[in-house]
């Protein structure tokens, strides 16, 4: 009989009436789940083929509560913790730290809830802090985050492109706080995957298998990659803006719109998954890269172009990066269409 969490034995159906079908359940799991006879069972067909038996009046969420000591902590390490704690899902974190130590704890504190969506202080002391999260991890969609990501990546490039030809710089002055907001996003959709996993009543709410999660996870890492090299460019403008106007009808950066076209073409097919408009997409961003690499290579054959080849080199490469994620960003989605569209056979061994 099995007697704990992780334990597993065999027990054979039951026909009854010639219509229906039991199964005993093990008297150490309805005990510590707090059943009695007649109580109801929610029972879910998992699309892996398992059947799921919960009890229905299952709390929607178990608490998760962290503890910190932070005269123990490495220094310099309270954020890192912090930002661990968050993304493995903890919904309360305490912090004890001792006299005076209030000083040294609110930095990393401000740098977490800036860089966090739904965490508060809700209790302090002289010598205790106590932050808890307010945001339900089944009430962000994972589309929403992702669109979101895509439309402040496309937006900052939109911007670099028009201060490169002769818009005010102005328009890129908030590119730190954008990038900002994406990592914010990744760190929410990390978080979200990983209490996903533990709990099917998160899994859903949001309407996603695990393996679709983890999918999402990977997708909106492209997205956080990408929004790093559009970062790059902006404060690349900003610092060399001799580079604008020199060469302008051959710089990389022209190219950033072709790059803009097959993304917006992957993130439609997020929902539609159509094999053929991904491919297409990706096949476009592959020509890119080759053209782009190609104009390395015949720049780095010139002679005496000194710090003006230096500076589109870095352009160009920036401008691949975000094709090649843009391509990983692709493969991903066709990965996500195969899956929902495997059949389960059975396997006759001979």
């Amino acid at each position: 009989m099995a007697l704990g969490p992780g334990e597993n034995e065999v027990r054979k159906l039951q026909s009854t009436g010639g219509s229906t079908f039991t199964i005993s359940l093990p008297k150490p799991w309805v005990l510590a789940q707090g059943l009695n006879a007649r109580d109801s069972l929610r029972m879910d067909w998992r699309p892996s083929g398992a059947l799921r038996v919960t009890p229905l009046d299952l709390a929607t969420s178990f608490g998760k509560h962290v503890y910190f000591d932070f005269e123990t902590l490495p220094v310099n390490s309270l954020h890192d913790h912090l930002m661990g704690a968050y993304i493995s899902g903890a919904d309360l974190i305490t912090i004890e730290f001792g006299e005076g130590g209030r000083q040294m704890i609110n930095p990393p504190i401000r740098r977490f809830l800036r860089a966090t969506r739904g965490f508060e202080i809700i209790e302090e002391s002289d010598t205790r802090l106590d932050l808890r999260c307010l945001l339900n991890a089944g009430d962000m969609p994972l589309h929403s985050s992702l669109n979101r990501m895509y439309l402040q990546v496309t937006s900052l490039m939109r911007d670099v492109i028009s201060v490169f030809e002769g818009g005010d710089s102005e328009f890129i002055s908030d590119a730190e706080e954008r990038e900002s907001e994406v990592d914010a996003l990744l760190y929410l959709i990390e978080r979200q995957v990983r209490i996903l996993l533990d709990s099917h009543l998160v899994a859903t709410k949001l309407n996603l298998t695990r393996t679709q999660a983890l999918e999402y996870a990977n997708l909106a890492r492209c997205l956080e990659r990408m929004m790093d090299h559009a970062f790059t460019m902006a404060q690349f403008i900003v610092e060399y803006p001799q580079v604008i106007g020199q060469n302008a009808e051959e710089s990389p950066i022209l190219h950033v719109t072709e790059w803009q076209s097959a993304l917006k073409e992957l993130m439609i097919n997020i929902r539609t998954r159509d094999s053929t408009r991904i491919e297409g997409a990706r096949h476009q961003l592959k020509a890119l890269q080759k053209t782009l690499l190609a104009y390395e290579h015949n720049l780095l054959s010139e002679k005496g172009a000194g710090q003006w080849m230096a500076q589109n080199l870095s352009l160009s490469e920036s401008v691949r990066r975000l094709c090649a994620y843009s391509r990983d960003f692709g493969e991903i989605l066709l990965n996500m269409k195969i899956s929902t569209e495997m059949m389960r056979v059975r396997e006759v061994v001979l």
